[in-house]
């Protein structure tokens, strides 16, 4: 029901486009980026909805094989350890009981998270070895380790934690020791199945609601998420061991549009990893930089709390109110140097400034890195035209990431240049044209004139222009979903602006061709009569002055021709 949609699924073309984010393409891209899925395994899914039956190389279905044997040792080592725990009598598994219980996660949360118990002493060994599974599949599993004493289990005394991917299929796990030892907190290490940096627990749970809020709330422990989730922050996930990572952040980007807040614990710990979160920090998060992007936002925990301590002694009212304080991550950074030093000082006001100002040396040439700056000094007592100074002084610390980004729609190497309204619409145009032009694919012969001569002012879109003339003329009758295809194999960024259409219109699709190619004719022609017009007023030689008048004359008339028959479409 949105008047201006997020998401657009065009049934025709067998294409979609996330206008969030800035992705598209066929059926098998939306699976991939829906679920984070590899292409075969995103074939492989749509071939079971579709009830079609796949003819896979040898290597291919074992390597099938190996994922699917390693999830189902997971799932019964789950399915074993939750018995435990629910079950059994034995000291342990009471034990465990009674830690959930203190920990306010007893009650029905073990059955609906399938928490667990895992004893230790070859039990979970024995089991599955009963269940025909090799100790070559538990050792890849990562639920048995090797020692000098043959194979035994990994996780020993432990209230256990199923991580599970995005599908809800258990992958890994994490265990918190009972008691004293060390680590107090153990996960499952990267296996062919599970890759603790690209992965985050619970966000199969929360991506429904992630996706009907705009939110992700990022916390660092599992049951800090499920005291949440019991609290109704159905949004909330945490990593696994690890900072967040940038594939984290295109993997929440999938099911939050708006933001992702990173809550951090008022510990020591958590504070140092709010440092480590300014890694994220670039010119790709300027309003300039052309990207759709998702906002990072961060906020502290006060008084030293982890977010289930949080809640259970202020309750979900008062957590609501914490989230409300989320800031942009680049202010957040800015705070926390500044809040280090007595600004009451000259000492301390230097310090804080060289400190603030280094988190700005990303976006040093950005507008937004000088609204900044100004905040800066005022905070600082200092002159904001020597602030200013300092900024364009800095040297930029990080480079521009683009590997795991959703460059929405056209990426350009100055990330800091801001776009003339008469650029933009022209860049929109062209993408316009492409777009459609993919979309309709019988209209194309029409117009490969017009896309042979265009002087496209975007190079990606002159690339797409020759790869769309290309491969009509190798095969006239391509739909639009195989010519869409077939383009992203050649240029990374054809899906994005190929399935980027956003013309709502009862024009018929080639008359709607026909005004935006003219647009462009009309456009190039008006720049190459400027251009002509400023080499006549530096040209000394009178011959050459008159050869370019003849020129720009015959120009103009075309240009009148074209204007007079022209047709302009709202």
């Amino acid at each position: 029901q949105e008047k201006t949609p997020s998401c657009k699924v065009d049934s025709v073309s067998q294409t979609w486009h996330c206008f969030g984010c800035g992705e598209g393409g066929d059926i098998i891209s939306y699976v991939r980026k829906l679920d984070d899925v590899d292409f075969v395994d995103a074939v492989r899914f749509l071939a079971r909805r579709a009830n079609i039956e796949l003819t896979e190389s040898a290597q291919a279905t074992k390597a099938h094989s190996l994922k699917a044997r390693l999830k189902a040792v997971c799932s019964e080592t789950a399915s074993y350890y939750h018995m435990l725990l629910m079950r059994s009598s034995d000291e342990g598994p009471a034990s465990a009981r009674t830690y959930l219980s203190g920990r306010e996660l007893g009650g029905s949360i073990p059955v609906s998270w399938n928490l667990g118990y895992a004893p230790g002493r070859r039990q979970l060994v024995t089991h599955l070895r009963s269940l025909g599974y090799s100790e070559k599949e538990m050792i890849e599993a990562n639920v048995a380790v090797r020692g000098s004493q043959g194979i035994n289990d990994r996780f020993f005394n432990r209230v256990m934690f199923p991580i599970n991917d995005v599908r809800g299929d258990c992958i890994a796990f994490g265990g918190r020791v009972i008691g004293q030892g060390e680590p107090k907190y153990l996960n499952t290490g990267d296996t062919p199945i599970f890759h603790k940096s690209e992965v985050l627990f619970a966000l199969d749970k929360a991506k429904a609601r992630m996706t009907s809020t705009g939110d992700a709330i990022v916390v660092e422990g599992y049951t800090d998420v499920i005291a949440l989730h019991e609290a109704g922050f159905t949004n909330v996930v945490a990593t696994l061991g690890t900072s967040l990572t940038r594939q984290h952040i295109r993997l929440l980007s999938h099911h939050a549009k708006s933001r992702i807040i990173y809550l951090f614990d008022g510990d020591e710990a958590g504070q140092r990893a709010a440092d480590r979160a300014l890694q994220f920090i670039d010119s790709s998060i300027t309003p300039e930089a052309g990207f759709s992007r998702v906002d990072l936002c961060a906020v502290t925990l006060p008084d030293g709390l982890d977010p289930a301590e949080f809640i259970a002694a202020h309750g979900a009212d008062a957590f609501k109110e914490v989230l409300d304080g989320a800031v942009p991550l680049i202010k957040f950074g800015i705070d926390r140097r500044l809040s280090r030093y007595d600004l009451s000082t000259s000492e301390g006001r230097a310090r804080a400034t060289n400190e603030s100002l280094a988190v700005l040396a990303p976006i040093k040439d950005s507008l937004l890195a000088k609204d900044y700056a100004v905040y800066i000094s005022s905070r600082v007592h200092a002159r904001e035209q020597d602030i200013l100074l300092r900024l364009s002084d800095l040297k930029t610390s990080m480079p521009v990431d683009y590997s795991d980004r959703s460059v929405a729609n056209r990426p350009r190497k100055s990330a800091a240049r801001s776009l003339s309204p008469v650029e933009k619409n022209r860049l929109r145009t062209e993408r316009e044209f492409l777009s459609l032009c993919a979309h309709n694919p019988a209209m194309i012969s029409d117009f490969m004139n017009e896309l042979g001569q265009t002087e496209w002012h975007e190079k990606v879109h002159r690339e797409l222009s020759g790869i769309i003339m290309e491969l009509i003329s190798a095969d006239p009758a391509l739909t639009a979903a195989d010519l869409i295809m077939r383009a992203q194999e050649k240029c990374k960024y054809a899906a994005r602006i190929l399935t980027a259409l956003t013309i709502q219109s009862e024009v018929p699709a080639h008359d709607m061709l026909r005004y935006l190619a003219d647009e462009l004719a009309i456009g190039d022609m008006e720049s190459a009569i400027s251009s002509m017009r400023d080499q006549m007023s530096q040209t000394q030689n009178d011959e050459e002055r008159d050869m370019v008048f003849q020129a720009i004359y015959m120009l103009q008339t075309e240009l009148n021709s074209l204007r007079a028959n022209h047709v302009k479409i709202e």
